[in-house]
């Protein structure tokens, strides 16, 4: 018997599909429902051009090109259609420490032996003065630093894209509707629910319209009408690890060639992001409004625009959480409606992403069961936990002391998950990825090395090699990084060839 008192024998199946909500969430669930189960559901997106969507989220990461394999979708005509470019990493600027700036690339660093990850025979080389910087032995941040990119053979090189978020709702939605799926233009005014189960049964629309359904998906934004609002799931409120809660962006002309990594740089009271695109760079500056008022962010803002402005900056205003589930009775959120982080690593359309992938292997042909909400409900928490914990190591673990907000950053205590990666780390120099957890050892080894955590010791596996034995080693890593490198054109000139899209 499942928490409504029916049993999931009552359940029924489930044909109509409902989503309630357009944008980047409402048009990737739309994309991936209807090119794998689209023969068999019926599925309706309801959107209301009046209501805009947040459209600022135009970092991703490289889990996007798997979701991109899975639409069928041709590189070359997304890009074009989006405006994108390449993404290798994300360059960290005085988080650190004020004009200390490193770099959290999506390669991976070195070689590893199986009873010890690079980092440790690194760290034995910088205490006998035989290794450079921990990112000369990493493709991807070479190459992100020197402007280069182009595709190598056999994905000899990890990346992702900077895309303009509104255009890949719309070339999304022309794919979805490609294959079936009705997009009805209205506003929400009322959720209706079943007074016995709960479970809603339809949504009213500004024109009277009734759309019913058996499963609704909430990409309804931070508003979570569905989830939220009408379900009244709560909210868990992460702000006490996470202070940023607000958000000013705007857009400006470029004016230089787009680098392959987005830029972020920080700040007295939070950091802003420059993300280059084809036709212009996405800019903004997250902060907390504990610290600095929407009115002195947008001056900080636009001091530090390079370019002319497109645009009048634009506040937005969120919560750091999760809701308590994701998944409930027969409404399930995916987006900014099941919770937000915030944008420091680009994990947004990630989430969406495996929202909607984990639905469709969970997905309740035969009706809604119990075991598969609660299973999705866990798989949903276990993963935003890391990726929480992955966020706030960047603030807990700086050596900035130049403002109240990096003070307070500093010593706030964090999650006892978190803490223990970092004490593990700070006292063995070793790091072990969770099972199922987005981020990879290296990316935990890049942002705690670059934050500052020098590692007290390393593995005695590397000290089994001589100096001349752990020179040739690590030098012929970075000269065979340093002649890719060399070879590679400008990531300018690449994308221009490759995807170069049309003048807006």
């Amino acid at each position: 018997m499942n928490e409504q008192g029916h049993t999931d024998r009552d359940a029924k199946p489930i044909q109509r599909i409902v989503i309630a909500g357009g944008g980047t969430a409402g048009w990737m669930v739309a994309a991936l429902m209807s090119k794998t189960l689209g023969k068999s559901l019926d599925i309706k997106l309801v959107e209301s051009d009046e209501i805009g969507t947040v459209g600022v989220g135009e970092a991703t990461i490289p889990t996007l090109l798997t979701f991109h394999e899975l639409l069928e979708i041709n590189e070359q005509e997304f890009m074009a259609a989006t405006q994108a470019t390449f993404k290798l990493g994300i360059g960290f600027e005085n988080w650190r420490n004020v004009n200390e700036n490193y770099v959290h690339s999506f390669g991976t660093t070195g070689t590893d032996h199986w009873t010890a990850g690079f980092q440790h025979f690194w760290h034995k080389g910088r205490e006998r003065n035989l290794a450079g910087d921990y990112g000369d032995y990493c493709l991807e941040l070479k190459a992100a630093l020197a402007g280069r990119f182009a595709h190598l053979p056999r994905t000899g090189m990890n990346y992702a894209f900077h895309l303009d978020a509104t255009l890949y709702a719309k070339f999304l939605r022309k794919f979805s509707e490609g294959f079936g799926v009705q997009r009805v233009e209205g506003k929400i005014v009322q959720v209706k629910a079943d007074a016995d189960s709960g479970h809603i049964r339809s949504i009213k629309l500004d024109s009277g319209a009734d759309i019913e359904g058996d499963l609704f998906i909430d990409c309804t934004g931070f508003r979570g009408l569905l989830i939220g609002e009408t379900l009244k799931v709560p909210y868990q409120d992460w702000s006490h690890w996470l202070f940023n809660d607000s958000a000013v962006a705007a857009q400006t002309e470029s004016v230089g060639e787009a680098v392959p990594y987005t830029r972020s740089i920080a700040h007295a009271s939070g950091w802003q992001w420059r993300i280059p695109l084809q036709h212009r760079v996405g800019n903004g500056l997250v902060y907390s409004s504990r610290y600095i008022d929407d009115e002195q962010a947008k001056t900080t803002l636009m001091a530090h625009l390079q370019g002319q402005p497109l645009m009048q900056p634009r506040v937005l205003k969120f919560r750091p959480g999760q809701r308590h589930k994701t998944w409930h009775k027969n409404c399930v959120a995916i987006g900014l409606s099941s919770g937000f982080i915030e944008p420091l690593e680009s994990t947004s359309i990630h989430l969406i992403q495996r929202g909607i992938i984990r639905l469709m292997r969970l997905f309740p042909v035969r009706g809604i069961c119990q075991a598969d909400v609660d299973e999705y409900n866990q798989q949903t928490l276990d993963e935003i936990e890391h990726i929480r914990d992955f966020v706030v190591l960047h603030y807990k673990v700086t050596n900035r002391t130049d403002s109240p907000y990096w003070n307070a950053c500093r010593s706030m205590e964090v999650p006892a998950s978190l803490q223990h990666r970092i004490n593990l780390f700070r006292e063995t120099g070793r790091v072990f990825r969770v099972p199922n957890e987005l981020f990879a050892e290296n990316s935990w080894i890049q942002v705690m090395l670059g934050q500052g955590i020098t590692p007290k010791q390393h593995h005695q596996s590397a000290d089994l090699m001589g100096d001349a034995e752990l020179s040739r080693f690590l030098n012929g890593i970075k000269a065979n990084i340093d002649r890719t490198v060399a070879q590679l054109p400008t990531h300018q000139a690449y994308f221009q060839q490759y995807c170069g899209a049309a003048k807006v």
